[in-house]
């Protein structure tokens, strides 16, 4: 019998009995739909979180004052002094608060942030329409506002905001420009957030400390000299790292100052995403094998079903060759026909949750054909046993049975 003739003889025992044939796959099925869902769902979300911190790209960094001791201040002049670091391509401070913002008749609660004309690019804003803050408005403190756009809709609806006045805790403030929606992030949204000059956020705020620092560096390889050269004059401000955590250990509290590399953070947490991603996977192939163990199972039972009919087909001159590759092509069929459905639920799934979710749906090609190589083995590995017992049956013995 060829190996055609064999499939053939496989899928019409799989018609004979659906609804085993069926229940038998199920394991299969589900294992391999499980598998494709759950790591094609750690690839998306890993995905997302690439491309929202490389948006910000990999040679940011984040100096942030935590310090609660009012000596431990860091002012506007003194934080663009880093711009004379070599290799410094920006420095934007930030300073924020909660405020309430007025327009005629309809007011909103927003956070405002005092910052200058660099911090657009160090946080990849983009203008729908209007401009950013200029270094004039800076200098002069000047009361000019740039709005996101749930600030534009929640004030002024479908209107355009540009040289309108808003008023920011009673204070009046000239929308020159609206950023493009961006949606929410890992660093927060800036859709309903107000950007005004940070010397003029000073008097709004009545607070002259600035709280984080962005500083952007000029490439990726200048990131770690920028990093040691501002620990190195933090720890001068603010002591060093030893005296830092005894202070902090004392007190009970944080260190009082933080200076976070966007690309170790971006390394730590692929890091971590792989390694939860690849457990997920593992955990899911597990059904994989109990669904083997089940093809294991009701092939067995089939052996000892057909023990007649296999009689008959040794009595005919049947090789034991033969009769094992019959029953070892069966358990292949019925394991890869499981593969099938479960790759085609798998991906279904798939790409419904990242839709829904909002997004990459992770699927890749080797995750796919991972688990039909994997389903595929699983039939050849657990129908073995089954295939091994009924060619090694002597026909005298089988044409007995009932």
């Amino acid at each position: 019998m060829s190996v055609l003739q064999s499939m053939k003889m496989a899928w019409k025992q799989l018609k004979a009995s659906k609804l085993r044939s069926f229940l038998t796959m199920l394991g299969i099925i589900i294992g391999v739909a499980s598998v494709i869902l759950l790591v094609s769902l750690g690839n998306g979300v890993t995905k997302e979180v690439d491309d929202q911190m490389g948006d910000l790209g990999s040679n940011l960094i984040t100096v942030v004052n935590s310090s609660v001791n009012p000596n431990d201040k860091y002012t506007y002049d003194e934080v663009m002094k880093y711009q004379n670091i070599d290799g410094v391509k920006s420095v934007s401070p930030e300073l924020s608060g909660q405020v309430n913002a007025t327009f005629d008749y309809k007011n909103s609660s927003n956070k405002v942030i005092g910052t200058n004309d660099q911090y657009k690019a160090a946080r990849s804003l983009e203008m729908k329409e209007g401009r950013f803050l200029l270094p004039i408005d800076t200098e002069y403190g000047q009361k000019v506002a740039v709005i996101g756009s749930t600030v534009a809709s929640d004030l002024f609806g479908f209107g355009d905001p540009i040289g309108e006045t808003i008023r920011l805790n009673g204070m009046p403030y000239k929308v020159v420009g609206v950023l493009k929606e961006k949606g929410a992030s890992m660093m927060g949204s800036s859709d309903d957030q107000i950007f005004i000059p940070i010397s003029s956020a000073q008097r709004l705020l009545k607070d002259t400390n600035v709280r984080t620092i962005y500083v952007e560096t000029k490439s990726a390889e200048d990131v770690d000299f920028v990093v040691n050269t501002l620990e190195s004059r933090l720890a001068i401000k603010f002591g060093d790292a030893k005296e830092q955590e005894e202070n902090a250990s004392s007190a009970q509290m944080g260190p009082s100052y933080q200076v976070i590399n966007q690309q170790e953070i971006l390394n730590a947490f692929n890091t971590i995403s792989t390694t939860l991603t690849t457990a997920l996977g593992a955990i899911a192939a597990i059904s994989l094998v109990v669904g083997g163990i089940g093809i294991m199972n009701i092939m067995l039972v089939s052996v000892s079903e057909r023990t007649r009919e296999i009689g008959i087909r040794k009595a005919l001159g049947a090789k034991k060759r033969a009769i094992l590759l019959q029953f070892l092509i069966e358990s292949i069929v019925i394991s890869v026909c499981g593969g099938v459905i479960g790759i085609l639920i798998g991906v279904s799934g798939a790409l419904i949750f990242g839709s829904v979710a909002g997004i990459s749906s992770g699927i890749t090609a080797g995750t796919i054909i991972f688990s039909f190589v994997f389903s595929l083995c699983i039939g050849v590995i657990f129908g073995i046993a089954p295939a091994n017992k009924a060619s090694k049956l002597r026909p005298i013995d089988a044409l007995r049975s009932e």
